[in-house]
């Protein structure tokens, strides 16, 4: 059984500036860390991506995956579609409005098909996290 990580963000920004960040996933690895290269399959009726293939390589996570988004007013979840090294990475973005801006919250859950010590991969799990909420905090407020 997975377990998920969870953690919150407030960015100095409306929801809409962070939700157009988020959306933009081509412009992942200017500014996401371990992102290499980000490309939309799909896109939805409203031009936001339906399904995305990224590479990334993070310490000695070395991976090509695809997700499928599912996107609402206020959220956005993915799930994991096909990967070579990844058997999970399935997560969501919750956007809230706070005071002078938006409190992000992202949830994650990840496994691997390399055997990984539990203590260690929550250790991971929580620095992805941490880490990406830390450079979308950046780039939105950067872009204002």
């Amino acid at each position: 059984m997975t377990d998920r990580t969870e953690s919150k963000i407030h960015v100095d920004a409306p929801a809409s500036d962070v939700i157009s960040v988020v959306a933009d996933v081509a412009a992942y690895p200017e500014w996401a860390n371990g992102i290499k290269s980000a490309e939309v399959l799909e896109a939805d009726t409203e031009g936001r991506p339906a399904q995305a293939r990224f590479r990334v390589e993070a310490g000695p996570i070395r991976d090509t995956y695809v997700v499928g988004y599912v996107w609402h007013d206020d959220e956005v979840s993915w799930s994991l579609v096909s990967a070579e090294v990844f058997t999970a990475l399935d997560g969501s973005y919750t956007f809230a409005p706070a005071a002078g801006g938006t409190e992000v919250s992202y949830r994650l859950t990840v496994d691997l098909s390399m055997p990984m010590i539990g203590l260690l991969k929550r250790k991971a799990e929580r620095a992805v996290v941490d880490t990406a909420l830390k450079d979308l905090k950046r780039r939105v407020e950067g872009e204002r």
